[in-house]
């Protein structure tokens, strides 16, 4: 088998969170978290660079209701700015209520508060990853 790294994205306001799979695209891992004014197309063109990263997945926040709200639209933007930067595809994937499970997942794990916040959207970007994978290796 061939190595095929993914990037999961999780795009907020503030902060970028950002997981990477194993080489075989089975099994995703929070890696960092960019902030979303410190040049992010070209700290996640050094990170796929430096990981060998075949695809992006980029979390879409869709509402409740599964409509692209304002923030989706966002996202859309800066999705299609990641393609035209880097050149790679760029898969969007339904994040809803993928921030509130790593809040949660972070809290079992007895984070303190504190540092909950500093690992929350690394951790939510690799459960949208883990979901990509997961749901491309069943269809």
């Amino acid at each position: 088998m061939h190595e095929q790294r993914y990037l999961g994205l999780d795009v907020g306001a503030q902060r970028i969170g950002v997981a990477l799979s194993d080489a075989l695209g089975q099994f995703a891992s929070p890696l960092t978290t960019i902030g979303a004014r410190d040049q992010p197309l070209e700290r996640i063109g050094r990170l796929v660079r430096e990981h060998h990263v075949v695809e992006l997945v980029v979390g879409l926040p869709l509402t409740l209701r599964g409509e692209i709200g304002p923030q989706a639209e966002l996202v859309q933007t800066f999705a299609a700015a990641l393609k035209a930067a880097l050149g790679l595809p760029v898969s969007l994937f339904d994040e809803r209520l993928t921030t509130v499970a790593a809040n949660q997942l972070l809290r079992e794990l007895g984070i303190k508060p504190e540092k909950r916040k500093l690992q929350v959207d690394q951790v939510a970007a690799s459960i949208i990853l883990q979901d990509f994978l997961d749901h491309r290796r069943t269809h």
